[in-house]
Protein backbone atom coordinates (compact mmCIF):
# COMPACT_ATOMS: atom_id res chain seq x y z
CA UNK A 1 0.00 0.00 0.00
CA UNK A 2 3.07 2.26 0.04
CA UNK A 3 2.45 4.65 -2.86
CA UNK A 4 5.65 5.48 -4.80
CA UNK A 5 6.49 8.82 -6.38
CA UNK A 6 4.80 9.37 -9.75
CA UNK A 7 1.55 7.49 -9.16
CA UNK A 8 -0.31 10.65 -8.10
CA UNK A 9 0.15 14.08 -9.67
CA UNK A 10 1.74 17.02 -7.86
CA UNK A 11 -1.44 19.05 -7.07
CA UNK A 12 -3.22 16.06 -5.54
CA UNK A 13 -0.09 15.07 -3.63
CA UNK A 14 0.14 18.61 -2.27
CA UNK A 15 -3.48 18.56 -1.12
CA UNK A 16 -3.05 15.22 0.63
CA UNK A 17 0.10 16.64 2.20
CA UNK A 18 -1.96 19.47 3.68
CA UNK A 19 -4.57 16.97 4.89
CA UNK A 20 -1.86 14.82 6.46
CA UNK A 21 -0.21 17.80 8.14
CA UNK A 22 -3.54 18.92 9.56
CA UNK A 23 -4.34 15.44 10.84
CA UNK A 24 -0.93 15.16 12.48
CA UNK A 25 -1.41 18.54 14.16
CA UNK A 26 -4.80 17.45 15.50
CA UNK A 27 -3.34 14.10 16.57
CA UNK A 28 -0.48 15.76 18.45
CA UNK A 29 -3.04 17.68 20.45
CA UNK A 30 -5.34 14.70 20.94
CA UNK A 31 -2.47 12.41 21.94
CA UNK A 32 -1.86 14.58 25.01
CA UNK A 33 -5.11 13.21 26.44
CA UNK A 34 -4.24 9.62 25.54
CA UNK A 35 -0.65 9.42 26.75
CA UNK A 36 0.59 9.26 30.32
CA UNK A 37 3.73 8.02 32.02
CA UNK A 38 2.58 4.42 31.59
CA UNK A 39 1.48 4.49 27.96
CA UNK A 40 4.02 6.86 26.37
CA UNK A 41 6.76 4.18 26.28
CA UNK A 42 4.25 1.67 24.86
CA UNK A 43 3.46 4.04 21.97
CA UNK A 44 7.10 4.10 20.84
CA UNK A 45 7.18 0.32 21.04
CA UNK A 46 3.96 0.03 19.00
CA UNK A 47 5.56 2.07 16.21
CA UNK A 48 8.64 -0.18 16.23
CA UNK A 49 6.48 -3.33 16.25
CA UNK A 50 4.45 -2.09 13.27
CA UNK A 51 7.69 -1.37 11.40
CA UNK A 52 8.93 -4.89 12.12
CA UNK A 53 5.72 -6.68 11.16
CA UNK A 54 5.41 -4.65 7.95
CA UNK A 55 8.59 -6.42 6.81
CA UNK A 56 6.77 -9.76 7.01
CA UNK A 57 4.93 -10.00 3.71
CA UNK A 58 2.56 -12.99 3.68
CA UNK A 59 1.21 -14.65 0.50
CA UNK A 60 -2.43 -14.07 -0.35
CA UNK A 61 -3.33 -15.11 -3.91
CA UNK A 62 -2.18 -15.13 -7.54
CA UNK A 63 1.44 -14.22 -6.85
CA UNK A 64 0.49 -11.39 -4.51
CA UNK A 65 1.53 -10.74 -0.94
CA UNK A 66 0.31 -8.47 1.81
CA UNK A 67 1.63 -6.97 5.01
CA UNK A 68 0.29 -5.28 8.10
CA UNK A 69 -0.83 -1.67 7.73
CA UNK A 70 -1.05 -1.20 11.49
CA UNK A 71 -3.68 1.50 11.88
CA UNK A 72 -6.14 -0.75 13.70
CA UNK A 73 -3.47 -2.22 15.97
CA UNK A 74 -2.10 1.19 16.94
CA UNK A 75 -5.51 2.76 17.52
CA UNK A 76 -6.69 -0.03 19.80
CA UNK A 77 -3.48 -0.29 21.80
CA UNK A 78 -2.63 3.40 22.31
CA UNK A 79 -5.63 5.39 21.05
CA UNK A 80 -6.68 6.82 17.67
CA UNK A 81 -4.74 10.09 17.89
CA UNK A 82 -1.57 8.38 19.05
CA UNK A 83 -2.23 5.65 16.49
CA UNK A 84 -2.10 8.16 13.63
CA UNK A 85 1.24 9.38 14.96
CA UNK A 86 2.60 5.83 15.32
CA UNK A 87 1.91 4.88 11.72
CA UNK A 88 3.12 8.29 10.49
CA UNK A 89 6.46 7.80 12.26
CA UNK A 90 6.80 4.39 10.61
CA UNK A 91 6.02 5.80 7.16
CA UNK A 92 8.51 8.62 7.64
CA UNK A 93 11.29 6.21 8.65
CA UNK A 94 10.49 3.90 5.73
CA UNK A 95 10.43 6.73 3.20
CA UNK A 96 13.63 8.46 4.32
CA UNK A 97 15.83 5.51 5.28
CA UNK A 98 14.56 2.61 3.17
CA UNK A 99 13.17 4.29 0.02
CA UNK A 100 9.81 2.60 0.68
CA UNK A 101 6.93 4.90 -0.26
CA UNK A 102 7.63 8.08 -2.21
CA UNK A 103 8.65 11.25 -0.41
CA UNK A 104 6.44 13.38 -2.66
CA UNK A 105 3.72 10.82 -1.93
CA UNK A 106 4.23 10.99 1.83
CA UNK A 107 1.00 12.94 2.24
CA UNK A 108 -0.85 10.31 0.22
CA UNK A 109 0.59 7.48 2.31
CA UNK A 110 -0.12 9.14 5.65
CA UNK A 111 -3.66 9.99 4.57
CA UNK A 112 -4.28 6.47 3.29
CA UNK A 113 -2.32 4.23 5.67
CA UNK A 114 -2.32 6.25 8.90
CA UNK A 115 -5.48 8.35 8.90
CA UNK A 116 -8.04 6.24 7.03
CA UNK A 117 -7.08 2.92 8.62
CA UNK A 118 -6.98 4.36 12.13
CA UNK A 119 -10.24 6.29 11.89
CA UNK A 120 -12.20 3.45 10.26
CA UNK A 121 -10.77 0.78 12.54
CA UNK A 122 -11.35 2.68 15.76
CA UNK A 123 -14.89 3.70 14.79
CA UNK A 124 -15.78 0.06 14.03
CA UNK A 125 -14.01 -1.14 17.18
CA UNK A 126 -15.81 1.28 19.50
CA UNK A 127 -19.16 0.49 17.90
CA UNK A 128 -18.68 -3.25 18.39
CA UNK A 129 -17.40 -2.93 21.96
CA UNK A 130 -20.58 -1.08 22.91
CA UNK A 131 -22.86 -3.88 21.71
CA UNK A 132 -20.78 -6.96 22.55
CA UNK A 133 -20.66 -8.49 26.04
CA UNK A 134 -18.16 -6.76 28.27
CA UNK A 135 -14.97 -8.85 28.39
CA UNK A 136 -11.56 -9.57 26.94
CA UNK A 137 -12.91 -11.88 24.25
CA UNK A 138 -15.08 -9.06 22.96
CA UNK A 139 -12.03 -6.79 22.74
CA UNK A 140 -10.20 -9.40 20.68
CA UNK A 141 -13.20 -10.07 18.43
CA UNK A 142 -13.82 -6.37 17.87
CA UNK A 143 -10.12 -5.93 17.04
CA UNK A 144 -10.38 -8.64 14.38
CA UNK A 145 -13.41 -7.11 12.65
CA UNK A 146 -12.03 -3.57 12.84
CA UNK A 147 -8.74 -4.64 11.29
CA UNK A 148 -10.47 -6.61 8.50
CA UNK A 149 -12.46 -3.56 7.44
CA UNK A 150 -9.64 -1.03 7.77
CA UNK A 151 -7.59 -2.51 4.91
CA UNK A 152 -10.21 -2.43 2.11
CA UNK A 153 -11.15 1.04 3.42
CA UNK A 154 -7.56 2.10 2.69
CA UNK A 155 -7.86 0.51 -0.76
CA UNK A 156 -11.02 2.54 -1.42
CA UNK A 157 -9.22 5.70 -0.26
CA UNK A 158 -6.32 5.06 -2.65
CA UNK A 159 -8.76 4.44 -5.48
CA UNK A 160 -10.47 7.79 -4.83
CA UNK A 161 -7.12 9.59 -4.67
CA UNK A 162 -6.05 7.92 -7.91
CA UNK A 163 -9.36 8.85 -9.53
CA UNK A 164 -8.70 12.50 -8.66
CA UNK A 165 -4.98 12.70 -9.43
CA UNK A 166 -3.72 9.53 -11.09
CA UNK A 167 -0.96 10.05 -13.64
CA UNK A 168 -2.02 7.24 -15.99
CA UNK A 169 -5.20 6.71 -17.95
CA UNK A 170 -6.59 3.56 -16.38
CA UNK A 171 -10.27 2.81 -15.86
CA UNK A 172 -11.18 3.65 -12.28
CA UNK A 173 -13.55 0.70 -12.22
CA UNK A 174 -10.71 -1.71 -12.96
CA UNK A 175 -8.52 -0.09 -10.31
CA UNK A 176 -11.29 -0.26 -7.70
CA UNK A 177 -12.13 -3.90 -8.43
CA UNK A 178 -8.51 -5.02 -8.32
CA UNK A 179 -7.52 -2.96 -5.28
CA UNK A 180 -10.52 -3.78 -3.11
CA UNK A 181 -10.55 -7.45 -4.11
CA UNK A 182 -6.94 -8.17 -3.14
CA UNK A 183 -7.03 -6.00 -0.04
CA UNK A 184 -10.04 -7.82 1.36
CA UNK A 185 -7.79 -10.88 1.45
CA UNK A 186 -4.91 -8.90 2.93
CA UNK A 187 -7.34 -7.58 5.54
CA UNK A 188 -7.79 -11.10 6.88
CA UNK A 189 -4.06 -11.34 7.54
CA UNK A 190 -4.12 -7.90 9.14
CA UNK A 191 -6.99 -9.01 11.37
CA UNK A 192 -5.21 -12.15 12.56
CA UNK A 193 -2.06 -10.21 13.48
CA UNK A 194 -4.04 -7.45 15.16
CA UNK A 195 -6.31 -9.74 17.17
CA UNK A 196 -3.43 -11.94 18.34
CA UNK A 197 -1.36 -8.94 19.42
CA UNK A 198 -4.20 -7.11 21.16
CA UNK A 199 -5.31 -10.33 22.84
CA UNK A 200 -1.79 -11.00 24.11
CA UNK A 201 -1.38 -7.52 25.62
CA UNK A 202 -4.89 -7.50 27.10
CA UNK A 203 -4.14 -10.85 28.75
CA UNK A 204 -1.14 -9.50 30.69
CA UNK A 205 -1.74 -5.75 31.03
CA UNK A 206 -5.30 -4.67 30.09
CA UNK A 207 -4.71 -1.41 31.94
CA UNK A 208 -2.22 -0.38 29.24
CA UNK A 209 -4.61 -1.03 26.31
CA UNK A 210 -6.54 2.09 25.32
CA UNK A 211 -9.34 0.07 23.72
CA UNK A 212 -9.80 -1.99 26.87
CA UNK A 213 -10.29 0.95 29.20
CA UNK A 214 -13.95 0.01 29.62
CA UNK A 215 -12.79 -3.18 31.33
CA UNK A 216 -11.05 -1.24 34.05
CA UNK A 217 -12.92 -0.73 37.27
CA UNK A 218 -11.36 1.90 39.46
CA UNK A 219 -11.31 0.97 43.10
CA UNK A 220 -12.27 3.89 45.32
CA UNK A 221 -11.50 4.27 48.98
CA UNK A 222 -13.24 6.51 51.47
CA UNK A 223 -10.70 8.78 53.14
CA UNK A 224 -11.89 11.33 55.71
CA UNK A 225 -15.41 10.98 54.37
CA UNK A 226 -14.40 11.48 50.70
CA UNK A 227 -14.08 8.93 47.91
CA UNK A 228 -10.63 8.86 46.29
CA UNK A 229 -9.17 6.56 43.64
CA UNK A 230 -7.07 3.74 45.05
CA UNK A 231 -3.45 3.58 43.82
CA UNK A 232 -2.76 1.56 40.68
CA UNK A 233 -1.49 -1.97 41.04
CA UNK A 234 2.12 -0.91 40.49
CA UNK A 235 1.78 1.82 43.11
CA UNK A 236 0.26 -0.45 45.73
CA UNK A 237 2.15 -0.91 49.02
CA UNK A 238 4.76 -3.64 49.26
CA UNK A 239 3.23 -6.99 50.11
CA UNK A 240 -0.20 -6.12 48.74
CA UNK A 241 -1.71 -8.73 46.41
CA UNK A 242 -2.19 -7.62 42.81
CA UNK A 243 -4.24 -9.17 40.02
CA UNK A 244 -2.37 -11.69 37.85
CA UNK A 245 -2.82 -9.46 34.80
CA UNK A 246 -0.99 -6.61 36.53
CA UNK A 247 1.99 -8.67 37.64
CA UNK A 248 3.75 -8.28 34.32
CA UNK A 249 5.62 -5.04 34.77
CA UNK A 250 5.66 -2.34 32.14
CA UNK A 251 9.39 -2.77 31.77
CA UNK A 252 9.06 -6.51 31.16
CA UNK A 253 6.31 -5.93 28.61
CA UNK A 254 8.38 -3.25 26.86
CA UNK A 255 11.53 -5.37 26.73
CA UNK A 256 9.58 -8.41 25.51
CA UNK A 257 7.93 -6.34 22.78
CA UNK A 258 11.23 -4.82 21.67
CA UNK A 259 13.01 -8.18 21.55
CA UNK A 260 10.09 -9.63 19.58
CA UNK A 261 10.27 -6.74 17.11
CA UNK A 262 14.02 -7.17 16.67
CA UNK A 263 13.67 -10.91 16.07
CA UNK A 264 10.85 -10.40 13.55
CA UNK A 265 12.71 -7.70 11.61
CA UNK A 266 16.19 -9.11 11.98
CA UNK A 267 15.55 -12.81 11.42
CA UNK A 268 11.98 -13.81 10.50
CA UNK A 269 11.75 -11.15 7.76
CA UNK A 270 14.23 -13.15 5.66
CA UNK A 271 11.51 -15.77 5.18
CA UNK A 272 8.81 -13.28 4.16
CA UNK A 273 7.09 -13.64 0.80
CA UNK A 274 9.01 -12.11 -2.11
CA UNK A 275 5.84 -11.59 -4.15
CA UNK A 276 4.77 -7.99 -4.85
CA UNK A 277 2.28 -6.56 -2.37
CA UNK A 278 -1.29 -5.67 -3.26
CA UNK A 279 -0.64 -2.20 -4.68
CA UNK A 280 2.52 -3.26 -6.52
CA UNK A 281 0.69 -6.15 -8.17
CA UNK A 282 -2.30 -4.04 -9.21
CA UNK A 283 -0.03 -1.25 -10.44
CA UNK A 284 1.97 -3.63 -12.61
CA UNK A 285 -1.10 -5.45 -13.96
CA UNK A 286 -3.13 -2.32 -14.73
CA UNK A 287 -0.31 -0.01 -15.84
CA UNK A 288 -0.59 2.42 -12.94
CA UNK A 289 3.19 2.36 -12.51
CA UNK A 290 4.04 3.64 -16.00
CA UNK A 291 5.10 7.04 -14.65
CA UNK A 292 6.59 5.91 -11.35
CA UNK A 293 9.60 8.06 -10.54
CA UNK A 294 12.95 7.25 -9.00
CA UNK A 295 12.85 7.49 -5.21
CA UNK A 296 14.64 10.47 -3.72
CA UNK A 297 16.23 8.17 -1.13
CA UNK A 298 17.50 5.57 -3.60
CA UNK A 299 21.02 6.48 -2.57
CA UNK A 300 20.36 5.66 1.08
CA UNK A 301 22.69 2.96 2.45
CA UNK A 302 19.53 1.15 3.66
CA UNK A 303 17.47 1.48 0.48
CA UNK A 304 15.48 -1.64 -0.30
CA UNK A 305 15.78 -2.94 3.29
CA UNK A 306 19.39 -3.97 2.89
CA UNK A 307 22.69 -2.58 4.16
CA UNK A 308 24.98 -1.19 1.48
CA UNK A 309 28.20 -3.15 0.88
CA UNK A 310 26.97 -6.16 2.91
CA UNK A 311 26.92 -8.93 0.31
CA UNK A 312 25.23 -11.64 2.37
CA UNK A 313 21.51 -11.17 1.71
CA UNK A 314 20.37 -12.62 5.02
CA UNK A 315 22.81 -10.52 7.05
CA UNK A 316 22.10 -7.40 5.01
CA UNK A 317 18.34 -7.65 5.43
CA UNK A 318 18.61 -8.60 9.09
CA UNK A 319 20.87 -5.65 9.90
CA UNK A 320 18.56 -3.29 8.03
CA UNK A 321 15.59 -4.61 9.98
CA UNK A 322 17.34 -4.19 13.33
CA UNK A 323 18.46 -0.67 12.41
CA UNK A 324 14.91 0.17 11.33
CA UNK A 325 13.38 -1.09 14.57
CA UNK A 326 15.96 0.76 16.65
CA UNK A 327 15.55 4.01 14.72
CA UNK A 328 11.76 3.81 14.84
CA UNK A 329 11.55 3.10 18.57
CA UNK A 330 13.92 5.99 19.30
CA UNK A 331 12.12 8.44 17.00
CA UNK A 332 8.68 7.33 18.16
CA UNK A 333 9.59 7.44 21.85
CA UNK A 334 11.06 10.93 21.44
CA UNK A 335 7.84 12.17 19.84
CA UNK A 336 5.56 10.59 22.42
CA UNK A 337 7.61 11.68 25.42
CA UNK A 338 7.61 15.22 24.03
CA UNK A 339 3.82 15.07 23.70
CA UNK A 340 3.56 13.69 27.23
CA UNK A 341 5.79 16.44 28.63
CA UNK A 342 3.69 19.04 26.82
CA UNK A 343 0.58 17.60 28.46
CA UNK A 344 2.26 17.73 31.86
CA UNK A 345 3.11 21.36 31.29
CA UNK A 346 -0.44 22.17 30.23
CA UNK A 347 -1.82 20.44 33.32
CA UNK A 348 0.06 22.76 35.67
CA UNK A 349 -2.37 25.50 36.57
CA UNK A 350 -1.44 28.88 38.09
CA UNK A 351 -3.26 27.86 41.26
CA UNK A 352 -1.17 24.71 41.51
CA UNK A 353 2.01 26.73 41.06
CA UNK A 354 0.95 29.15 43.83
CA UNK A 355 0.30 26.23 46.18
CA UNK A 356 3.75 24.72 45.71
Amino acid sequence: MHVPDGFINAPTSAVTGVVAAGAIAVSLRGARRELDDRTAPLAGLVAAFIFAVQMLNFPVAAGTSGHLLGGALAAILVGPYTGVLCVSVVLLMQGILFADGGLTALGVNITDMAIVTTVVAYAVFRGLVKVLPRGRRSITAASFVAAVLSVPAAAVAFTLIYWIGGTTDVSIGKVATAMIGVHVLIGVGEAVITALTVGAVVAVRPDLVHGARDLRQKLQLRVHGELVDAPAAEEAPAGARTPVAARTSRRTLWVTGLVTSLVLAGFVSFYASANPDGLEKVAADKGIDEKAGKHASDGSPLAGYGVEDVTNARLSGGLAGVIGVGTTVVAGSAVFWAVRRRRTGDDVSPTAVENV
